[in-house]
């Protein structure tokens, strides 16, 4: 190799480059044998460029290469020379050159691989994840890696503009209840004990905040032992940032230019400064605290109607406390089978089903469950809708904040059928104002909807042990296209106040102390007022890359049972490891 150096890469060699004596390596993409010439196309992470093989120019090269198959590593010398007018390949950025080779080493040799290296693939998924060093070598998975490099370039280049310091937090560290399972490593040194991967550095930024540090990121990787889909994973990256005597605007402003300069990558443009929905008005409108705001059909509230003027069933909910919501679907006729289908969908989701109103030419035709609320009601639902002829709306009933996470999951999947949602539009968003606490029925307490350490709105300070329910949080996410890609919030800077919130969450002073001792203890040391947001990095590159999974944006990922069939993890280990750290496996 030190004789042989490499001049091009497969994606770079031009016209401007003809008469060239060239070195270029790679992989054999194809090759094709015509007789007196033989072809290969070869591949590099750039680039595929054509080499030519000619037995008239030199017969015992052109036998060397009768021996090359798809996926050997070779190299070539040759002589870069101008395709003739009409083969052309205008699919390749080289499709205008071919390499005239005088030269072959066969750098490496290769098995037959268990599936095609090519873009569009029918392999199974589970295949390709046995395979991923072979999966990775597919031009469209290494684009998509560039764009994540690049992306997460721009971040680092923005983020030290505006003064950041990067700074490593630890992986090793201690259980904390922050809302998912943790992955727990045992310690050999300390029999019994056990250190947890981090589910975010949330404790760690903060302590750097009162470390004097004001302004701290980090692209981390973070844990979660948690049930996965195609947008989660147990291992992902994030990117981390905090910062000490903060506005909330003055974040927001910091962050919209951060994405700013992400989104410019794919020649985006995002307008500023981003619109601010406050958690009711999502739920109210979207029936989701990430709504998709790119298709303008909206959620409903008929309670009053049926609670004045309606009977039945949905008259017993609106006077029980419960809610009546709907929405309209312009211009869907359904036949009574799709209808059936949407309401076994809805209970697919936990909900006890849906009823329709359809507007027809012939008058309103309405499901048995609205007929028996009244036709007074049916009408006043009609007019109030602003329904059409053609027009069928979807009621649901039952408590506030399920009814309407129903009729949300109903409103998205409305829209994949019916095609509402334009290709092309980002609509980025702030979702803000949300509730600080939940009634959690299982465990009987209140927990927290974000994490503990989330500050309450100053005002609702007073309502925290009297009406908990009632308590925002400064607390924000932020959504593009009905996906949450960050979350933050101000956090409590004062020991007084994390007290009382631990207090509400059911921890008593002993059981706070051992759990966040280090960090309460801190509080107490001057601590400035700050705030951060956590950006998911993979779910981000997965939407500007267009990608489905978030397992074509992570290089090694996990399958859904959190399975890495390439390096066979989890797997067991031996007896001596596990006397090493004091750990007996009870076998079923």
């Amino acid at each position: 190799m030190e004789e042989f150096q490499r001049t091009h890469t497969c994606g770079e060699l031009t016209a401007g480059n003809k008469g060239q004596q060239v070195v270029v390596m790679g992989w054999v993409n194809r090759w094709r044998d015509h007789g007196q010439l033989i072809f290969v196309d070869l591949r590099d992470r750039e680039g595929v460029t054509q080499v030519v093989f000619n037995a008239e120019n030199n017969a015992e090269l052109h036998r060397k290469a009768k021996s090359l198959r798809s996926e050997f590593v070779i190299a070539i010398r040759g002589q870069v020379r101008v395709r003739d007018k009409g083969l052309e390949n205008p699919n390749l950025k080289t499709g205008e050159i071919e390499v005239v080779a005088n030269e072959l080493r066969v750098l490496n040799d290769a098995k037959t691989t268990p599936f095609p290296i090519e873009d569009e693939s029918t392999t199974s998924e589970d295949l390709r994840l046995k395979y991923r060093y072979l999966d990775l070598r597919r031009p469209k998975l290494q684009e998509t890696f560039r764009k994540r490099h690049r992306i997460t370039m721009a971040v680092r280049e923005y983020m030290d503009a505006q003064g950041f310091w990067e700074v490593e937090t630890p992986i090793l560290t201690k259980s904390t209840p922050e809302g998912a399972r943790d992955y727990l490593v045992p310690s050999r040194l300390q029999h019994g004990s056990f250190y947890a991967l981090p589910q975010s550095p949330q404790l760690f930024k903060q302590i750097l905040m009162i470390s004097g540090f004001e302004k701290y990121f980090q692209i981390v990787k973070c844990f979660r032992d948690e049930d996965l889909r195609a947008d989660r994973q147990p291992e992902f990256t994030q990117i981390d940032i905090e910062t000490s005597f903060p506005s909330r605007e003055s974040l927001f402003t910091m962050i919209e230019g951060m994405m700013a300069s992400v989104f410019a990558l794919k020649g985006i443009t995002i307008p500023m400064p981003l619109p601010r929905m406050s958690f009711q008005d999502a739920m109210d409108r979207y029936g989701s605290d990430k709504p998709d705001t790119r298709f303008e059909v909206f959620l409903q509230n008929f309670t009053e109607i049926f609670k004045m003027g309606g009977a039945g069933v949905f008259r017993e909910m609106a006077e029980t406390g419960n809610t009546v919501r709907g929405l309209v679907a312009p211009k869907v006729s359904y036949s009574r089978k799709q209808l059936d289908d949407l309401a076994i969908y809805v209970k697919q989701l936990g909900g006890a089903g849906i009823a329709w109103i359809r507007i027809a030419d012939e008058g309103v035709n309405a499901a048995p469950l609205v007929k028996n609320a009244g036709a007074g009601a049916v009408d006043a639902v009609v007019q109030k809708s602003g329904a059409e002829k053609g027009d069928t709306i979807f009621l649901m009933a039952g408590p506030t904040e399920v009814t309407l996470n129903l009729l949300g999951s109903l409103r998205l999947e409305l829209a994949r059928k019916e095609n509402w949602i334009p290709q092309g539009r980002w609509n980025m968003l702030w979702v803000v104002d949300f509730p600080l606490l939940e009634f959690d029925s299982g465990e009987n307490r209140w927990v927290s909807r974000h994490h503990p350490f989330t500050s309450p709105v100053d005002e609702d300070l007073e309502l925290l042990e009297t009406h908990p329910e009632r308590v925002r949080a400064k607390a924000y996410d932020l959504v593009l296209n009905g996906t949450e890609i960050g979350g933050g919030s101000t956090r409590i800077h004062r020991a007084d106040i994390q007290a009382r919130i631990f207090t509400v969450l059911g921890f008593t002073e002993q059981e706070a102390r051992d759990k966040f001792g280090f960090f309460l203890e801190a509080l107490e040391y001057g601590t400035p007022p700050h705030g951060g947001i956590a950006l998911g990095l993979d779910r981000l590159v997965m939407i500007l890359t267009g990608q489905s999974s978030l397992r074509d944006v992570i290089a090694f990922p996990k399958t859904a049972r959190a399975v890495d069939l390439m390096s066979g993890s989890p797997s067991p280990v031996s007896e001596q490891q596990l006397r090493e750290i004091g750990i007996q496996i009870r076998r079923s």
